[in-house]
C-alpha cells in the first residue's frame, strides 16, 4: 500500500477535493474555479492546485498568469487572487507562461506531489485539485498519494462524454475515493431572444448515468457567454455580479454538498 504524502509544517488542510473529467474540452477548469469561488464567498479559506501540468489554465482564468510564485525557506508561496484564493500552477513557476512542458510522466507526477508537500498553503478549509483530463499518471498518483476527501466529476451532454465519464467514476471507485457527484457543464443554452432552453449537444442523459452509478447530479450548468468571456479575460471572480442569479443557484447547490 502506498503511503499518503504529508504536508509541510506551514500547511493545515481540512478537506481535499479533486475535480475530474474523462476528457478535455468539457470546461473542468472553469467549473473548478466556480466551485472555489463559491467556497471562498461562503467565508472558507480556499486553495486551488492546478495539476494539469502540460495544459494549465487556472492562473489565466483568475487573471494571475503574469505573477510568479516565490520560493522561500519555508516553502513555495502560492499566488493569491483578488478574492484571496491561493493558487499554485506550473505556469506560476516558469519564466514564460507559454513555455511548453516537455516532461515524461514520472516527472509530471513528482511535480504534482511537490505542489502538495512543498507549498506553504497555510490554513485551508478546502484545497481543490484541478486534475488533467483522463485517467492517466497524474490522476492515479493523486488518488494513491494524497488524502482525498472526495471527487467531483465534470461532464457534458454528449453520449461519448457520458461513456468516458463512467471510466473516471470507475477509476475513483477502484481507488476507493468517495464520489461527491457529477456536474454537467454546457448542459443547455438559454436564448437571449426567446428565453427558451436549447440543447445544443442533444438531450442530456446525465440523470440516467448518475442513477445507474448511484451518484447525485450536483448541477446542470448552461452554456453562458459571460462565463466564457470572463474566464478568457481572467475575471472569473466578477461572475458573482455579472451573472448573480446563475452564480447563486450554482453556489447553493455545491456548498450544500461540500459542507
Amino acid at each position: 500500500m502506498i503511503e499518503k504524502e504529508i504536508t509541510n509544517a506551514n500547511t493545515n488542510i481540512k478537506k481535499i477535493i479533486a475535480v475530474m473529467s474523462g476528457k478535455g474540452g468539457v470546461g473542468k477548469s472553469s467549473v473548478t474555479s466556480l466551485v472555489a469561488l463559491s467556497l471562498k464567498n461562503e467565508g472558507f479559506n480556499v486553495g486551488v492546485l492546478d495539476a494539469d501540468i502540460t495544459g494549465p489554465s487556472i492562473p489565466k482564468i483568475f487573471g494571475v498568469n503574469k505573477e510568479r510564485a516565490l520560493s522561500k525557506n519555508d516553502g513555495i508561496i502560492p499566488v493569491e487572487t483578488a478574492s484571496g484564493i491561493k493558487i499554485i500552477s506550473l505556469n506560476l513557476l516558469v519564466s514564460e507562461e507559454d513555455s511548453p512542458v516537455v516532461w515524461r510522466g514520472p516527472l509530471i507526477s513528482g511535480a504534482v506531489k511537490q505542489f502538495y508537500t512543498d507549498v506553504s498553503w497555510g490554513e485551508l478549509d478546502y484545497l481543490l485539485i484541478d486534475l488533467p483530463p483522463g485517467t492517466g499518471d497524474v490522476s492515479l498518483t493523486i488518488m494513491q498519494s494524497l488524502p482525498l476527501d472526495g471527487i467531483i466529476a465534470v461532464t457534458s451532454p454528449q453520449d461519448l462524454v457520458n461513456l468516458i465519464v463512467k471510466k473516471s467514476i470507475n477509476m475513483a471507485k477502484m481507488m476507493s475515493v468517495p464520489l461527491i457527484g457529477i456536474i454537467e457543464n454546457m448542459s443547455y443554452f438559454v436564448c437571449d431572444k426567446c428565453n427558451e432552453k436549447h440543447f445544443i449537444f442533444g438531450e442530456s442523459h446525465i440523470d440516467e448515468v448518475a442513477s445507474n452509478e448511484k451518484l447525485k447530479v450536483l448541477y446542470k450548468l448552461p452554456i453562458n457567454k459571460n462565463l466564457v468571456s470572463l474566464s478568457d479575460k481572467g475575471q472569473i471572480e466578477d461572475f458573482t455580479t455579472v451573472e448573480s442569479d446563475l452564480y447563486l443557484d450554482f453556489s447553493k447547490n455545491i456548498i450544500d454538498e461540500l459542507r
